[in-house]
């Protein structure tokens, strides 16, 4: 996606939350599934061999599942922006890909999911 940068990929990371605007949804959390692409230049990092040259992605987890966890979104759209804008803290990261998906929020399928790309500036 972004010319010139590398990729990191957080996939399946799975929490539970409260998301969606029905009664039942603000009462009880629900499963949340969450796939996230960041866009750096990881050249340096490739050659020290140095975690300090690179976007710490446990750490990054860490934050995200603390926000998430603690979030009362109705929309998942908005819960998607939020775990993008945390990433995009982190000066390395130029470019964000996240996907959002609820497991249970549709009879008949087997997700339902909100995908964002967000960059820097």
């Amino acid at each position: 996606m972004a010319d010139g940068l590398d990729c990191i990929h957080i996939r399946d990371l799975k929490f539970r939350c409260i998301v969606g605007i029905n009664e039942d949804e603000r009462i009880e959390k629900q499963d949340v599934v969450a796939n996230v692409t960041l866009w750096a230049d990881l050249k340096q990092a490739c050659l020290s061999d140095n975690i300090d040259d690179t976007v710490d992605y446990k750490t990054l987890k860490k934050r995200i599942l603390d926000m998430a966890e603690s979030s009362q979104f109705l929309l998942v759209e908005a819960l998607t922006q939020a775990i993008a804008n945390l990433c995009l803290n982190d000066v390395r990261i130029q470019q964000v890909k996240v996907c959002v998906e609820k497991p249970t929020a549709l009879r008949f399928a087997r997700t339902v999911g909100v995908e964002i790309v967000r960059a820097r500036g």
